[in-house]
């Protein structure tokens, strides 16, 4: 695969240090990831919903942006200067070919790709679990194991004196089959082969910068959603041009408790909180 040349968008990316983040590794070698983002200004959760209902299948007009000018390109390669390569949308899909819970979604993508290449490639197709106006949720299942992946994300608007201060952004991770049997300890250690602790660092930094780059397109994008065969995004167009580059975690009490829910478990994927559709 060959990854698309580095979008030049003149963005301060975001920091780990704008985050709070951590793995927590079973014995049965399932893994669960918490990861809890600094406050994204001047983005609402209206903005964030139609953006996962809409992303695989929008397309972006880039103006002033070196290599790029005047080029139609997927609207997820705004979402990532460097590490995103292609997102797809099949089977059961929404009113106008849209995200829904029941679609699968392809993502072609690397981790940290200007330093490790690809060596740790994302190549998945996996089944939207939840895509509603607080969160989205994907991943795998395996007939009797039951989820062997799931990626879960929740957002919510952030309010002061009836003003959006910006969107509370959480991400949480359970990768590995149930139980401490033969047949899940095998799978755990076929899934570790890839999805290891080195890719969970290395994740961290790409999640990171995706989640904060919103704050540079989105609410221009979402501003042309009527029309969307004529999206467009120029340097101009950056929503975010004074804002910081490190910021810090907005909830770290909740990232907390959740590492500890996460700790003392018997399902984590249960825990997670999918089956119920219950959001923080």
């Amino acid at each position: 695969m060959d990854m698309p040349a580095r979008r030049e968008f003149d963005w301060e990316l975001k920091t780990v240090e704008s985050t709070k983040f951590g793995i927590h590794e079973r014995n049965n070698g399932q893994f669960c990831v918490v990861l809890n983002h600094s406050l994204l200004r001047g983005v609402t959760s209206k903005m964030i919903y139609w953006w996962f209902l809409n992303f695989p299948n929008l397309a972006v007009t880039l103006t002033g942006i070196e290599g790029y000018d005047g080029k139609k390109v997927p609207a997820y390669l705004l979402w990532h200067p460097f590490d995103h390569l292609s997102a797809s949308l099949s089977g059961n899909l929404g009113p106008g070919a849209t995200s829904q819970a029941g679609a699968y979604i392809e993502i072609k993508e690397a981790m940290q790709y200007l330093k490790y290449g690809w060596k740790y490639p994302v190549n998945n197709k996996l089944r939207i679990f939840y895509c509603d106006k607080d969160g989205w949720a994907m991943g795998k299942a395996l007939p009797v194991i039951g989820k062997v992946m799931s990626l879960r994300i929740h957002y919510k608007d952030v309010y002061e004196n009836g003003d959006i201060l910006g969107v509370h952004y959480h991400y949480e991770i359970v990768i590995g089959a149930g139980g401490n049997n033969a047949i899940s300890r095998f799978i755990n250690g076929r899934i570790k082969s890839h999805f290891s602790p080195e890719f969970f660092e290395a994740w961290h930094t790409h999640n990171v910068i995706e989640v904060g780059t919103f704050e540079n397109f989105l609410p221009a994008l979402y501003e042309q959603r009527l029309s969307p065969e004529a999206v467009s995004y120029s340097k101009p167009m950056n929503c975010a041009s004074s804002y910081p580059s490190s910021q810090e975690a907005y909830d770290l009490c909740l990232f907390e408790q959740r590492m500890q829910g996460y700790k003392e478990a018997g399902d984590v994927h249960r825990y997670q909180g999918l089956d119920s559709k219950t959001f923080l």
